[in-house]
């Protein structure tokens, strides 16, 4: 592979040769040819007749050494950090001690998949990586909650298939059961990132609009006292349903949708359903659905308090609300 900036490829480099080695011709003629500098055409001829053709071929621009590269030790504590934790740069920096760009550089180098790109129980890649570098924020807390559903399903009694691997439900009677799903329904201030979520067994109008009722007080109760818009997917629920609409309409709020297909529109939630998923339900292997759904509360007060957010300069969602007090249940 040629580097980025190079003006003559390996096939130029031994036109150029042939016609100044072999033809005997003016290297300053045929540097003028092939749109290169005398001093450029000069130098290759050099390297043929130093090493001959192999050294027309490109080599690394790495130097010979990196006097102030991170020490093999500080590396290792890094790797072993995200090992343990499976989290981003910012929170590494601040377990390790290594500044943020660093922590990337380092995992760059040793070829750490994003954590998107993995599974949140193992750590092992399991998908491509996307990008989506388009960011949005509102200005106050209030003028936008962002509403969604995640639906992930339940854990038997003993514990499912994290707990036993996939060997265990092989029998006909296991495979018939139907254990189902809960429904996580979430909101998520668009400026303070401050989430509220809760477990249900369906996502229905009137589920849905009786949790949006709750999380309007659940906001109000922490300093968000009005909300000014309320946005959700295209899902039947939200967009159809006259209980929903008419849980918005009674908070004096607008409703809005995102555009069909465009998901990252409602891009605070999604990405809080994956931090959830990532850091709540799949972080350790429950051994029942109760288990589960009572470690909920903690982590959703964990988040909010004290889990430092990217977005928020290594804050929580607690440094942008006026009064984030009490606990959860």
């Amino acid at each position: 592979m040629t580097h980025a900036n190079a003006r003559l490829t390996f096939h130029g480099r031994c036109l150029l040769v042939r016609r100044v080695v072999h033809d005997l011709r003016p290297v300053a003629h045929v540097a003028k040819e092939l749109g290169v500098s005398r001093q450029c055409a000069h130098r290759w001829v050099a390297r043929f007749r130093a090493e001959g053709w192999h050294g027309l071929h490109d080599r690394s621009s790495r130097p010979r050494t990196c006097p102030r590269r991170t020490a093999g030790h500080v590396e290792a504590a890094v790797l072993d950090a995200r090992r343990t934790h499976r989290r981003g740069p910012d929170f590494l920096a601040a377990e390790t001690g290594v500044p943020a760009r660093t922590v990337s550089r380092i995992l760059r180098r040793h070829q750490i998949p994003h954590l998107a790109s993995c599974d949140p129980l193992t750590g092992q890649p399991i998908r491509a990586e996307r990008r989506s570098p388009a960011r949005y924020e509102h200005a106050r807390p209030g003028d936008l909650v962002h509403i969604d559903v995640k639906k992930i399903g339940r854990i038997p009694d003993g514990g499912g298939w994290r707990a036993h691997g996939r060997e265990a439900g092989k029998t006909y009677a296991q495979k018939q059961a139907r254990i189902g799903y809960d429904y996580v329904h979430a909101a998520v201030d668009d400026h303070s990132r401050l989430a509220y979520a809760e477990i249900h067994a369906d996502e229905k109008a009137d589920t849905c609009a009786g949790f949006l009722t709750r999380a309007a007080a659940f906001f109000a109760a922490h300093g968000i006292d009005h909300i000014e818009r309320v946005i959700t997917d295209n899902a039947w629920t939200y967009r159809k349903s006259t209980a929903f609409r008419q849980a918005v309409a009674d908070l004096g709020a607008e409703q809005r949708f995102i555009r069909p297909h465009c998901p990252w529109t409602n891009g605070k939630v999604e990405r809080f359903n994956r931090t959830l998923q990532t850091e709540w339900a799949y972080r350790q292997v429950f051994t029942s659905n109760t288990e589960r759904d009572h470690a909920l509360g903690p982590w959703l007060n964990f988040y909010n308090t004290r889990r430092r957010h990217t977005a928020l300069a290594g804050k929580p969602p607690a440094s942008r609300v006026p009064n984030l007090t009490g606990q959860y249940t």
